[in-house]
């Protein structure tokens, strides 16, 4: 699995590949959720590109949501296989990425 990661970066940066990769909101987890549980359950689906689990300052728990970036096509087997099922007790939601209208810049 390694390799062909390594293999498909290789030609993205030659221009010889073009991985479109879907960024996905997941929402309702647990607080106790660490980045490694997300990435053991949507490893399942495919590679996970990137994950970025959005966590309270100062306690340092999950804020109940995150975003996770795959190629298109695992990405839509997760959200199909995910969106709605149980994890520790929460029925989470998993969909696309959908930029919200006059959002909050830092």
């Amino acid at each position: 699995m390694a390799e062909r990661h390594l293999l498909l970066r290789f030609y993205s940066e030659l221009g010889l590949w073009d991985l479109k990769l879907k960024k996905m909101f997941v929402g309702n987890l647990p607080s106790e959720t660490k980045e490694s549980d997300l990435e053991e359950l949507f490893g399942r689906y495919g590679t996970v590109r990137s994950l970025k689990l959005i966590t309270d300052m100062f306690t340092r728990k999950c804020k109940g949501f995150g975003f996770i970036e795959m190629e298109g096509h695992e990405a839509r087997a997760a959200i199909e296989g995910l969106n709605g099922t149980d994890f520790k007790g929460n029925a989470i939601k998993v969909t696309f990425e959908t930029q919200k209208p006059g959002g909050r810049r830092r």
